[in-house]
């Protein structure tokens, strides 16, 4: 049974988990525009499994599918991209500003707390 993400930021999330999507990507960041072709040659992968992967990463917006007769290239698509860095951002910052006060009070347990 396939999950079904109703959150666009889920189907980023889920794209980003796999190494072949990440790599897919990372060429598509360096080489621009690609063919569904060029994007399986590193990959010792079926055609239909490249398929898959592009019809996942599109439907996380991380691709923008262009058809120019039976050709299909890919192009990058940052939006998606960007708002998993701002989520990533914010719950850093928090973490940080959490284990930093952890390890005040663990140095030192009788200093007073910040704001106190």
């Amino acid at each position: 049974m396939a999950i079904q993400y109703q959150h666009p930021l889920d189907r980023t999330f889920h794209a980003l988990g796999d190494g072949t999507r990440r790599q897919m990507l990372s060429m598509l960041a360096t080489s621009g525009a690609l063919s569904a072709g060029e994007l399986r040659a590193p990959f010792d992968v079926a055609q239909p499994t490249v398929s898959k992967h592009l019809k996942v990463l599109e439907s996380a917006g991380l691709v923008r599918r262009e058809i120019d007769g039976r050709t299909h290239r890919f192009r990058l698509e940052a939006a998606a991209m960007k708002e998993a860095e701002d989520w990533i951002t914010r719950h850093r910052d928090f973490w940080e500003g959490t284990l930093g006060r952890l390890e005040a009070f663990v140095s030192d347990p009788g200093a007073p707390e910040d704001g106190a």
